[in-house]
C-alpha cells in the first residue's frame, strides 16, 4: 500500500524545521523536503554576516541559541539550527527539490526530483531567498553580475559597482572596499535605506561622505558591458568603468508553487498569498502557510522572529481537522 504522509514541509529553513517539531510533537506522520542544505538560505548569507535580532529571538523548542556577541553571526545559527536538527532527529530530505504539486480530492501529489509522495496536507515554508529581482537591463546577464555576495576576497583592487542600498549592499560595499576593492554604489533614493543595521549606517554614510566609496544618488543602471556601465544619473548618462557588479536588488518567493496549488494572491503590488491569519490556512483547503511567504513581496514583514509561532498554530489546526476526519 502506497504511503501517505499526515504532512510534508515544503522548506527546511528555521520556520520549516519548527514546523516539523510542532508535528513530531503532536505525533503527524510528516517529511521536510528542502531542495539544497539545511537551513539553504542562511547557507547562501554573505559569510560574514550579522543578524539583526538578538540570539534569545531566534531561538525555538526551548533549545538555547547561545552566541559569542548579543547579535549571532550566520556561522552561530548555522550551528543552531544543526544542533536542533540532530537534537530532534527531524524528518529531512536534503537535496530534493519540489517539482509540481497538485491536489486530487483531499490529498496532495508531490513530485521531486528524487521521488513521488502523497500527502493530506502541506506546509509551504520556502522563504525568498531563490529568487533575485532582476534589473532587467542589457548585459545582466554576463559572468561579472552576481545577486549573491558569498565574500569580498574574489574583488580585490577590482572596480566593483554595488547596485542598492539596503543592507546585502552596504555589507557588501564596505567589506569589499575594506579588501582593496574600488567600489561605488548605485542608489535609487538619496541615500542608503534608513532601515539598514543602525551599527553599520554610520560607517556607510561616512565613507560615502568623505569619498572612499561613490554613490550614484537617484540614479540607475541603464546597461551593463564587458568594461564598463551606463547609468541613469540626474546629470544623464554617466560611464563607469567596471569589473564587477553586485546587483544587491533584493529577492522574492518562488510563487510558481503557489500557482499549482491555486492559492489566491493579492492584486496590489505585494503579490501576498491569501491566507487565514488564525491558522495559516490559504484558500486552499490543506495548503498552509509560514514565514516569509505569506508576506508575497513584502518580505520585510516577515522574520524567524515573528514566524516560528506560525508552526504550532498550523499544527494545532491540522490534529484538530484530522481528528475529526
Amino acid at each position: 500500500m502506497e504511503k501517505i504522509f499526515d504532512l510534508i514541509i515544503i522548506g527546511g529553513g528555521p520556520i520549516g524545521l519548527a514546523c516539523g517539531i510542532e508535528a513530531q510533537h503532536n505525533g503527524l506522520d510528516y517529511l521536510i523536503l528542502e531542495k539544497g542544505a539545511l537551513t539553504n538560505s542562511i547557507y547562501n548569507y554573505p559569510v560574514n554576516m550579522t543578524f539583526f535580532s538578538t540570539s534569545d529571538r531566534l531561538e525555538m523548542a526551548g533549545i538555547p541559541f547561545m552566541s559569542v556577541g548579543a547579535k549571532p553571526t550566520r556561522t552561530e545559527a548555522l550551528e543552531y539550527y544543526r544542533r536542533i536538527f540532530f537534537h530532534f532527529k527531524l524528518k529531512v530530505n536534503l537535496y530534493e527539490a519540489v517539482q509540481t504539486l497538485k491536489k486530487e480530492v483531499d490529498l496532495f501529489e508531490i513530485n521531486t526530483t528524487k521521488g513521488q509522495y502523497r500527502s493530506r496536507k502541506i506546509v509551504l515554508a520556502t522563504g525568498f531567498y531563490d529568487l533575485p529581482n532582476l534589473m532587467n537591463v542589457p548585459g545582466e546577464n554576463l559572468p561579472k553580475v552576481l545577486h549573491y555576495y558569498k565574500e569580498p576576497w574574489p574583488f580585490i583592487n577590482q572596480k566593483v559597482l554595488v547596485v542598492g542600498g539596503a543592507n546585502s549592499a552596504v555589507d557588501a560595499a564596505l567589506e569589499t572596499w575594506r579588501k582593496g576593492a574600488e567600489v561605488s554604489m548605485v542608489l535609487l533614493g538619496d541615500e542608503v535605506d534608513e532601515n539598514v543595521k543602525y551599527w553599520v549606517r554610520p560607517d556607510i554614510m561616512n565613507r560615502i561622505k568623505e569619498g572612499s566609496i561613490k554613490a550614484f544618488t537617484r540614479s540607475k543602471v541603464k546597461e551593463i558591458r564587458e568594461k564598463e556601465v551606463i547609468l541613469e544619473t540626474p546629470d544623464g548618462e554617466t560611464i563607469i568603468p567596471n569589473d564587477w557588479v553586485l546587483a544587491m536588488t533584493g529577492y522574492k518567493p518562488n510563487f510558481s508553487l503557489l500557482d499549482q496549488l491555486g492559492v489566491e494572491l493579492s492584486l496590489d503590488e505585494k503579490r501576498q498569498p491569501c491566507y487565514n491569519q488564525t491558522n495559516q490556512e490559504s484558500n486552499v483547503p490543506g495548503v498552509y502557510l509560514a514565514g516569509v511567504v505569506c508576506g508575497g513581496l513584502n518580505t520585510r514583514e516577515f522574520f524567524i522572529e515573528n514566524s516560528i509561532i506560525h508552526a504550532e498554530s498550523i499544527v494545532r489546526d491540522i490534529v484538530q481537522k484530522l481528528t475529526h476526519n
